[in-house]
C-alpha cells in the first residue's frame, strides 16, 4: 500500500510517499480502506516538530480520514465489510469527559495517523458516516466538526436565539457557523476578506466583522449585541483571547479551541474574566458518543461540510504549504487516498 510518512525527522522536506505492506486486523479491530484524509492545524505542528506528542520515525501523519472496512478481525460486532466509517482522534474517549487515560492515544500523533491507503483501527474507535457525504466531505468530521459540535452543543449548550462570535473562516469557525444557524443561534463571524465575509453571509451568518477594518472586533461584538455574545469559539488563543473574554456578555462561554496566535499569554489580567463571571473550557474535541450524535444531526439536516481544494496523496506537501498560509482557503483542505 501507499502511505506518506515522516522518514527521519520533522518539517515538509522530510515527507515522503512510501510502500508498505496491507496490515491485518486483530481480535476487535477493523481494516480500513482510506478514501480521503483532511488536514488540521493540529497536524501541521505535529509535521514541524512543534507539539509536546512523541513520534517514532518513520510517522503516518493526518488524524481525520474517511473510508470504507475490507476486513474485520475476530470477534467484531459493531461493524461489518462495506461500512462507510471515519476514526475518532482520541481512538479511546468513548464517553464522559476526557480523561488521562484516553487522551493519550490519538491519531496522527502520537499513534500513526490516516495518510495511507489501508490502516487497522480498534473497532470501539470507529465511527459510521452519514451515507450520503462523499469521502471527502466525511473526512472533514473528526476533529474540526466535532470540536464546534462539542464545544457549542455538548459542553456549550447552545439554545435557539443564542449569539456565538466565531473568529475566522478556517474549519472549525466554518462547521461552528453551520451547527450554530442549524440549532437556531445568531451568528457573528470575523474574517480579513471581505469576499470571504459575504460567503460566510450565504451561510447564514447574521453579523460579520473585518478585523482588518476594524480592529477592536470585540467592542464592535458588543455593540452589535448591546450585551455581549453568549458563545465565543476562540482559535487564535494568545493574541485574541482577552478580545474573547471582553465580547462575551455577563455569564458567557468561551471556549478555546484553537492556538494560531500562540500559546503564552505573558502578565495576563483576570480582572474580565472575573467581571464576566465567564466560563472558560478547553477543547479535547470530543468523544465517540459526541460524534455519533452530531452525525445523526448532520445527516438529519443534509449537512454539508465546505471544502475549500482537494488536492491527491501525492501532493500533500502542498496542501500542508496552504494550511501553513493561514488566509488563503475557506472551510477545508483535503487528500483523496
Amino acid at each position: 500500500m501507499k502511505a506518506i510518512q515522516l522518514t527521519n525527522g520533522f518539517g515538509l522536506n522530510n515527507l515522503a510517499l512510501t510502500e508498505l505492506e496491507i496490515p491485518t486486523p486483530g481480535p476487535q479491530e477493523v481494516l480500513i480502506r482510506m478514501r480521503a484524509a483532511s488536514l488540521n492545524y493540529r497536524d501541521l505542528v505535529i509535521l514541524n516538530g512543534f507539539m509536546p506528542v512523541e513520534i517514532k520515525f518513520p510517522f503516518i501523519p493526518l488524524s481525520d480520514g474517511a473510508g470504507e472496512i475490507v476486513a474485520v478481525g475476530q470477534g467484531v460486532t459493531r461493524f461489518q465489510v462495506g461500512d462507510r466509517v471515519a476514526g475518532n482522534l482520541q481512538q479511546r474517549f468513548i464517553a464522559g469527559n476526557p480523561r488521562p487515560d484516553v487522551l493519550g492515544e490519538s491519531l496522527g500523533g502520537p499513534l500513526n495517523g490516516v495518510a495511507t491507503e489501508y490502516v487497522v483501527l480498534s473497532e470501539n474507535g470507529v465511527v459510521p458516516i452519514p451515507d450520503y457525504l462523499s469521502w471527502e466531505e466525511a473526512s472533514t468530521l473528526p476533529i474540526a466538526a466535532l470540536t464546534a459540535w462539542s464545544m457549542l452543543i455538548e459542553y456549550g449548550g447552545l439554545q435557539a436565539g443564542d449569539t456565538v462570535l466565531l473568529q475566522g473562516t478556517g474549519g472549525v469557525s466554518i462547521f461552528g457557523l453551520q451547527f450554530s444557524v442549524m440549532a437556531g443561534a445568531r451568528v457573528i463571524i470575523t474574517s480579513s476578506s471581505n469576499a470571504k465575509l459575504e460567503r460566510a453571509k450565504a451561510l447564514g451568518a447574521w453579523q460579520t466583522i473585518n478585523y482588518s477594518e476594524v480592529p477592536d472586533w470585540d467592542k464592535a461584538a458588543l455593540e452589535l449585541t448591546g450585551c455581549g455574545v453568549d458563545h465565543v469559539l476562540d482559535v487564535g488563543g494568545a493574541e485574541t483571547m482577552e478580545k474573547s473574554i471582553n465580547a462575551l456578555r455577563i455569564g458567557g462561554t468561551l471556549s478555546l479551541v484553537g492556538f494560531l496566535s500562540g500559546l503564552t499569554i505573558p502578565e495576563y489580567d483576570v480582572t474580565g474574566i472575573l467581571q464576566k463571571a465567564a466560563t472558560i473550557r478547553g477543547s479535547q474535541v470530543g468523544n465517540r458518543d459526541h460524534f455519533e450524535r452530531m452525525n445523526r444531526a448532520i445527516a438529519h439536516q443534509s449537512l454539508h461540510p465546505v471544502i475549500d481544494r482537494v488536492f491527491p496523496l501525492d501532493r500533500i506537501g502542498e496542501a500542508f504549504t496552504l494550511l501553513a498560509e493561514g488566509k488563503q482557503y475557506f472551510g477545508k483542505i483535503v487528500v483523496q487516498i
